[in-house]
């Protein structure tokens, strides 16, 4: 019994050495000014305080990668989450949506962090500054229901 438990704990340590030669990508492609929502919508401090705390992290190309983003297996899940975040929703990016996906995406927003479903649980249970308040849920709100009234308005005023 002791050798067998010996071999399986020898076993499991080699499998977790021999993962940490398996390392994901995690490089922040190049930030292009001109993309940025900033460039884009009209972001108060308050409200981008609150993206860059609640959201930077996993939906925009400035990533801050934490030290288990560099142990594998913990590395491989935290690089998949990223890379899905971000093709859901790029801070970083959105010069590149065309009107209705803005729009669609500012509504996601509001109703996900309403929902609860966003910040993910596991990214909150690690960052738990990252957790919204509902004064600050309603903040975010608020502010991207008014994006959409001016992303909605400046297609009616030629």
């Amino acid at each position: 019994m002791k050798q067998t438990l010996t071999l399986a704990v020898g076993v499991l340590a080699l499998l977790f050495v021999g993962a940490q030669f398996f390392q994901p990508d995690r490089t922040n492609p190049p930030l292009e000014p001109s993309l940025t929502i900033e460039s884009h919508l009209s972001v108060p401090a308050a409200v981008d305080s609150l993206l860059r705390k609640a959201c930077y992290d996993c939906h925009s190309n400035e990533t801050r990668w934490p030290w288990y983003s560099y142990v594998a297996p913990s590395s491989w899940l935290v690089a998949r989450d990223v890379e899905q975040a971000r093709r859901h929703l790029n801070f970083s990016e959105w010069g590149r949506y065309r009107k209705t996906k803005a729009m669609t995406t500012l509504e996601s927003l509001c109703d996900e962090i309403t929902a609860r479903t966003m910040p993910l649980s596991q990214y909150a249970l690690m960052h738990p500054s990252a957790q919204l308040t509902q004064q600050e849920i309603d903040l975010l709100c608020e502010w991207s229901e008014s994006q959409i009234a001016a992303i909605l308005s400046a297609d009616n005023n030629p």
